[in-house]
């Protein structure tokens, strides 16, 4: 961990081509299943352990990892053909950098403990800037350490705290969900009771915030499940440690806890699929059911005897209506066997889908063409 703490965090940025990398899994697209009508194809290959993204206006994609390499790259696209040029190291040796948002042209990376910022990040990708340390008061735990980040509608920072176990009680800031000033200052937790969450949007029409949440283990392997969840205001608590889902209290900690007192679930997920990046589908691209509804990002279990996720859901919610939980894409685990692990999700600016995937190690582009 000290050694960790103590990598020089930039080295010479250096470039990877279509063909110049190795050590991925293979990528098998034929073996994706989309409904009728809808397509994918490699944005850009050769991302090792491609995590957390995010859009420029002048279409560069910038990509966090969560390996001990600890690599930022940079994609960008400059004849806008939704295929990237290139891939482009710009820092590494970095602490799980896992998280990545941009904010008047600085790209923010969060490590385990502490906020980056790469300030006209785009001006030279090949040579960049010394990063400026925004915030360095985080805990330095790497039990769900590794951070998602993003600005919300209100021009703050939300930066999440994982819970430093699978299922323990540690107070804050543990198990909660911050928000700061774009400077590191004013921090403040807008909302506890969350194990881990590494996705999260807000609602295009409301500006409420929604986040995945990854359920505890050794439970069984059916319950609990991850959550959907739902915090229209801040200062909301959403059950973890004392109680899971909707109504399941926690052998361990549901008497400690007032797990009444706490907010259930919106939607209940599969159990174990490690729900990661989600966002609200505000593209046009796309046919109008699918419009404002809920794509999530399914990394996958590893802890039940079958697997389960490796896979892109839909939450649907229609006025009056229970939200429905629904399979969008899958096909990267077959018969036992997994080639892939979808990350984080992005709109683009044409309305396609542009998917991570940290196992085979490329961002997928996902498009529709009415059959």
């Amino acid at each position: 961990m000290k050694r960790l703490l103590t990598l020089i965090l930039l080295a010479t940025a250096s470039i990877c081509l279509p063909s110049g990398c190795s050590g991925r899994q293979e990528v098998q697209l034929d073996k994706i299943k989309l409904p009728p009508g809808f397509h994918i194809s490699i944005y850009a290959d050769n991302v090792p352990n491609a995590r957390s993204m995010v859009l420029s206006p002048n279409r560069t994609l910038f990509v966090g990892t969560r390996e001990d390499n600890g690599s930022v790259y940079a994609i960008p696209d400059r004849n806008k053909d939704y295929r990237g040029d290139e891939v482009i190291t710009i820092a590494r040796n970095l602490f799980m950098p896992n998280g990545v948002d941009l904010h008047n042209g600085s790209l923010y990376v969060a490590e385990v403990n502490r906020i980056l910022r790469f300030d006209d990040v785009e001006a030279d990708l090949a040579n960049p800037p010394k990063p400026v340390v925004v915030t360095t008061k985080l805990p330095s735990s790497v039990h769900h350490g590794w951070k998602y980040i993003r600005f919300g509608p209100d021009d703050l920072l939300y930066v999440p705290i994982g819970a430093p176990c699978n299922i323990c009680d540690h107070g804050d800031p543990f198990a909660s969900l911050t928000r700061m000033n774009a400077d590191g200052s004013g921090a403040e937790i807008f909302a506890r009771g969350i194990r881990n969450t590494v996705g999260f949007d807000w609602d295009p029409q409301t500006k409420e915030l929604w986040f995945t949440d990854n359920g505890r283990d050794w439970l069984g392997e059916n319950r609990p499940p991850d959550e959907l969840n739902h915090a229209p205001t801040s200062g909301m608590h959403f059950g973890y440690p004392y109680r899971h889902g909707k109504d399941i209290v926690d052998p361990d900690f549901g008497s400690k806890g007032g797990a009444a007192k706490t907010t259930p679930a919106t939607v209940e997920l599969g159990p174990h699929v490690a729900a990661l990046g989600m966002r609200f589908y505000t593209g046009k691209m796309f046919p109008p059911a699918y419009k404002n509804q809920i794509f999530i990002c399914e990394h996958g279990s590893w802890n039940r005897s079958t697997p389960l996720g490796y896979r892109i859901s839909l939450v649907r919610r229609n006025k009056g209506e229970e939200p429905k939980y629904e399979v969008f894409a899958d096909g990267w685990l077959e018969g036992g066997k997994v080639w892939g692990r979808p990350v984080d999700i992005l709109i683009a600016p044409d309305g396609s889908l542009l998917i991570s995937d940290d196992k085979a190690g490329c961002i997928y582009r996902i498009t529709y063409a009415n059959p």
